[in-house]
């Protein structure tokens, strides 16, 4: 576990995507996994994932879940996956 996660959350900010964020940093402590976690807001970035429907979940570089917030409990298994 020595590799660092790269997670990013794509959207605009609005509430799912805050809650989508928190979900993320909710699960990487719970793991106790070293991940950084970050939101992107810059709708030309967001594109370059292929992404149309916010928010976003993507694991090193990889989309996961398109168009909705999940929960804590769902990133980490996600977060589990990739490790």
């Amino acid at each position: 576990m020595s590799d660092t996660l790269s997670i990013k959350v794509l959207g605009s900010g609005c509430a799912k995507c805050q809650n989508l964020e928190t979900a993320a940093k909710q699960a990487v402590q719970r793991l106790g996994i070293n991940a950084e976690v970050e939101h992107v807001t810059d709708f030309a970035q967001i594109i370059e994932f292929g992404v149309m429907t916010t928010p976003a979940l993507v694991v090193n570089d990889e989309v996961k879940v398109a168009g909705r917030a999940v929960s804590a409990d769902e990133v980490a298994r996600i977060l589990e996956t990739a490790l």
